[in-house]
């Protein structure tokens, strides 16, 4: 082998296994793409009422030990 053919084939070589091995490009999602401004939103409504609805959970849980406390008031006056 010629020393001036190695450099050659070593580059030769390195396109080949550089184009054998690169990712193939997908073409991702066709048509209809995802459009974040309105996912972002999206989220943002769902996070609001969950935030909502927690609140709903906390006042409900509030008013059951308040109604259990005064209970046990009348409960114990009874006695």
């Amino acid at each position: 082998m010629n020393p001036k053919s190695f450099p050659v084939a070593l580059i030769a070589a390195v396109v080949f296994v550089g184009a054998f091995f690169a990712p193939v490009h997908s073409g991702g999602q066709t048509g209809d793409e995802i459009n974040t401004t309105q996912l972002l939103t999206e989220v943002t409504t769902q996070q609001a009422t969950i935030a909502d609805n927690q609140a709903k959970i906390d006042a409900k849980l509030a008013s059951i030990g308040e109604n259990i406390r005064q209970a046990r008031i009348f409960a114990g006056r009874g006695r």
